[in-house]
This record gives C-alpha cells, structure tokens and sequence, in this order.
C-alpha cells in the first residue's frame, strides 16, 4: 500500500455487509485505492499529509514579484524550514497565506517591513526550498487509543487498545509519537478476556457476552470466540451487548471459559509519507488522521458504486423500454459536485 485510503475497509463491508473472505477484501481493496486515485483526479490535489523538503523557482521569474512565492499544487499545512540562495529566512519574516483561511496556505510572502528577501542564488532555478507538512486540507486528527507494546523502528505488526481497534481500520493513517503508517491489515489478538455467565447458545437472541472487564473492550469493536465473530453495540457493565453471527460467520454455541480474541494487531507500512521509523513506549498515543467529510463520503460512494457495478457487469438500470435509464446515482453526481466546490483546485490564471 503506498498512499492512504480516505475511507476504511471496513466501512465499505458494513455498507456493503459482505463476508470476511479473502476474495472479498481484495475487490474492495481494489474499489478503495481506486476511489482515491478518482478523488485525486476530480479535485487535482492529494489530502493526505506528507513531510518532505520542496524545491521552487525564485517567484520573480515565475510572476514578475520577488517577494510573494505561489505554491500552485503544493499547499502547504506547516513550515519547519525556508532558505533561499542558501539562507534560512526566519519565520518571523514571512506570511502563509492566506491566513484567514487557512491551513492549507497557497502562497508565502515576505514580510515587506523586514530585511529578508527571496532569492541570491547562482541561477533563479530551485533557489527557495521549503521543509514541512504538505497537503490538500487542514491537518485533523483524532485520538484513537494507545498502543499496548513497545515498539523497535523495524516491527510491522502493532498491538493496540480496544479504543484503537475500533477507531481504525484496513487503510487508515495513524500517527505514533512523530512517525505515521499506513494500516495495511489487521488480525487476531488475545483480549486476556474469557467468556463468562452461562456461556451462549446458539441463538440469535442470545446476545448479552458476560466478561470479566467490560473496559477491556470498546463499542464498535469485533470480537472472535471460537469461529463466530461479534460486533460490540454497547457495553452493561461487565457485558457486553452484542450482534451474533457478524460478517458472514455462523452462529454457534460457546462454552465457559472460550477465549475472546479481536483484530488487534495491526499490520502497518512504517515511516509512512516522508516520516522516519522510531522506537516507542507501551501506552504511546495513536492519532488517527481524518480526512473531509465530503471527501471521506465521495471515496465510500465511488468505491460502493464500483463495486455494485462490477457486480452487475456495469448495466445497472432502471425501467424498461423507452423509459430505461442507467442508474449510476443522482446521488453520487451531487456529491463529487459538491466536494469539487469544498475541495477542488481552481485554475488561477497569471496575467503576462
């Protein structure tokens, strides 16, 4: 996986409600990086946050204005460095604009009441160089979890918090401490958890799971005991309230004392997006980076609607005769309508 998804795995199969087979994840893996190569396409920029040094021309052989640099595709979210000609210029002499708007800024500019100027280089060409944060959007992110083991800088496997476990997904971008990764899978981990009460039986009625720790586990989360998975809607106390036979599993009965598991293990692509593989704590917080709503929306509409057509070798219609019509969804023409005019790039033209 090179680049994050701007809608989960997961969220595809709960609308989609399909069975956890390996056939299946990897049509909607596929729906889902294709989705986000058609957001990108739409909107002509990458939400995504990416740390990296950029290099421009000197602004005065590009606009005639030496002192006001356009960034034009490379927005930027934050600046850790600037140099021009060799020379850092302090942060202090220079504006991200716009900043009524912003993050993302399009433009810098030079403070005109300081000394600093851009350029001083051999040649107008690369002179300015920029450290920092890029990307289409504001920086959002949300606390997930922690994680529940130390960390060297090589493992790709990650145990995480029933929290996390919930919170994330196949395709989400987290951030630990100061490096992110891309969740690329997930898989089983021992909860330490055991069913408890009078056990279950094979009904689908019997939804109340008797543990020791109801805060060992989190709302939304999925559960494995024996072959059957579970998901979490609420949590009583030390029970948990569930939905039987979850993602295509068989419902079956389970005894006292069955292990309860969880896909808590995170399969991940370290130093993800120009940030450097680093040691971490036990209990290291994990960020979960959210992308627009809009743009989170036209990703799960594009990826359902790829599928949907796939599966009927993409003749979906509606009506018959002179009245048929395809049904590629009024809805979803709306929606990349209204994420282009929150979120695409308009041309901006330069007068000579």
């Amino acid at each position: 996986m090179t680049q994050p998804w701007y809608a989960t795995r997961e969220e595809i199969k709960a609308e989609l409600d399909v069975r956890e087979t390996a056939r299946s994840n990897a049509r909607i893996d596929r729906a889902l990086d294709d989705a986000t190569d058609a957001v990108h396409g739409l909107c002509h920029r990458t939400f995504y946050p990416v740390a990296a040094t950029r290099y421009f021309d000197w602004p005065n052989s590009q606009s005639g204005t030496s002192w006001r640099l356009w960034l034009d595709a490379s927005e930027v979210v934050s600046v850790t460095s600037l140099v021009s000609g060799g020379a850092t210029i302090p942060d202090t002499d220079y504006f991200l604009e716009p900043n009524v708007s912003g993050p993302p800024y399009n433009r810098i500019e030079i403070d005109l009441a300081s000394s600093a100027a851009l350029g001083g280089g051999d040649t107008h060409q690369r002179d300015v160089g920029i450290s920092g944060v890029w990307a289409g959007c504001a920086l959002v992110e949300t606390q997930a979890g922690a994680t529940v083991e130390g960390l060297d800088a090589s493992e790709t496997g990650i145990d995480v918090d029933a929290a996390t476990a919930a919170a994330v997904g196949v395709g989400s971008l987290l951030r630990i401490d100061s490096e992110r990764v891309i969740v690329s899978g997930r898989s089983q981990l021992d909860t330490g958890q055991t069913l408890g009460g009078g056990g279950l039986t094979i009904q689908n009625s019997a939804v109340t799971v008797a543990v020791a720790s109801g805060a060992a586990f989190a709302v939304g989360e999925t559960i494995l005991i024996d072959g059957e998975r579970m998901r979490v809607d609420d949590i009583a106390g030390n029970t948990l309230v569930v939905t039987r036979a979850w993602d295509g599993s068989a419902i079956a009965a389970h005894s006292v004392g069955a292990t309860i598991y969880a896909p808590r293990t995170l399969t991940v692509q370290r130093a993800a997006l120009g940030t450097t593989a680093a040691t971490h704590n036990s209990g290291a917080s994990v960020h979960r980076w959210d992308p627009p709503g809009p743009v989170r929306q036209l990703s799960v509409a594009e990826a359902l609607t790829s599928l949907l057509q796939g599966r009927s070798g993409y003749a979906r219609t509606a009506g018959t005769g002179e009245w048929e019509r395809e049904t590629t969804g009024r809805g979803l023409k709306d929606l990349r309508e209204r994420v282009y005019a929150s979120h695409g790039r308009k041309a901006r033209v330069r007068s000579v």
